[in-house]
């Protein structure tokens, strides 16, 4: 009896504890840096390669690089890199973005045959005075840099895409995962923030769209002076209202990551009030110290954060609907 009283009070201790964890992160609390954080299940994996360089006092812009590199390299996600779905005439197009804590930015869009977008996105960051390559001279840009040209529709997704043009009906459905990027970003032990974001984008688009996922401002925003945000979901919207910029700008103003959060996607209902019940669209966001906040329209948006604190956990995110 006494054996079986002492497993109820651990098993309801470690209750509490998860409860604990979750209460802290749905209410911005602050967490002691190194943290990084990223959108959907995937981004477990993704937290645990950039932790390498975290927890070793690494550059929070390496550590983003390397962590949304997983999710890009594994054919089984198909709203990511290698084995992304196609656009509907059968092309796997990639967008990815990242940016650094002295506001240095680069992107790639509507780029083929290249795994790894993000380290292309890199390079342009590093290496041009331009922020955004496209289509052709991306994949010119990426093959002079030394990466390799790949097949990147898997049989798995050429097999949906067949199945897909029976009826050729676009309508994305909420949560599917079918359009969700995977973003990250993070504060390292230097307190400089950095981020990545990366995607295939919504399967079976006309080709040559491009959403959110690399635009500067749009799925990706760093201020080293306040924090940054990320998105995912369907990026027409988060376009609309320049959303991680916004979320960013509403921390400068004195809300927490929760509040910047909740308040941006409230936008999106305001300006899309019919639309909005239909899809999902989710924000992520840090702030200097360490606090985070998410928050999307429909529930079912999960984020995985790794810290010191956190052992590399999946959250379900507060949402409007």
């Amino acid at each position: 009896m006494k054996t079986s009283r002492r497993k109820f009070i651990q098993a309801s201790a470690t209750i509490a504890s998860l409860a604990s964890a979750q209460k802290l992160f749905s209410q911005s609390q602050k967490v002691t840096k190194p943290i990084v954080v990223s959108t959907w299940n995937f981004g477990v994996g993704a937290n645990a390669e950039a932790w390498k360089i975290l927890s070793k006092n690494g550059r929070a812009l390496d550590a983003v690089e390397a962590g949304v590199q997983v999710p890009e390299g594994d054919p089984k996600e198909t709203s990511v890199g290698l084995g992304g779905l196609p656009d509907r005439d059968g092309r796997v197009t990639l967008d990815a973005c990242i940016m650094d804590e002295n506001a240095n930015c680069g992107a790639v869009a509507c780029l083929e045959h290249i795994v790894h977008p993000i380290s292309v996105a890199r390079k342009v960051m590093e290496k041009t005075p331009h922020v955004l390559l496209v289509g052709d001279g991306a994949l010119q840009f990426a093959l002079a840099n030394g990466f390799k040209k790949e097949n990147l529709l898997t049989e798995e997704s050429e097999k949906a895409w067949k199945e897909w043009l029976k009826k050729a009906q676009y309508k994305p459905i909420a949560n599917i995962e079918n359009h969700d990027t995977i973003g990250m970003i993070a504060l390292d032990s230097s307190q400089n923030v950095s981020g990545a974001c990366t995607t295939s984008g919504m399967a079976y688009k006309i080709h040559g769209r491009v959403g959110d996922s690399p635009i500067i401002g749009a799925g990706l925003f760093v201020d080293n002076e306040i924090g940054a945000a990320t998105s995912t979901g369907v990026g027409e919207e988060v376009i609309r209202i320049c959303g991680s910029h916004l979320v960013v700008e509403l921390m400068r103003q004195g809300n927490s990551p929760q509040e910047a959060c909740e308040l941006t996607v409230k936008r999106i209902v305001k300006n899309q009030q019919e639309k909005s019940k239909e899809i999902q669209v989710g924000f992520l966001a840090i702030n200097k110290n360490g606090e985070l906040g998410a928050y999307a329209l429909q529930k079912g948006f999960t984020y995985a954060v790794y810290s010191n604190d956190v052992p590399n956990k999946i959250f379900d995110a507060k949402s409007f609907y």
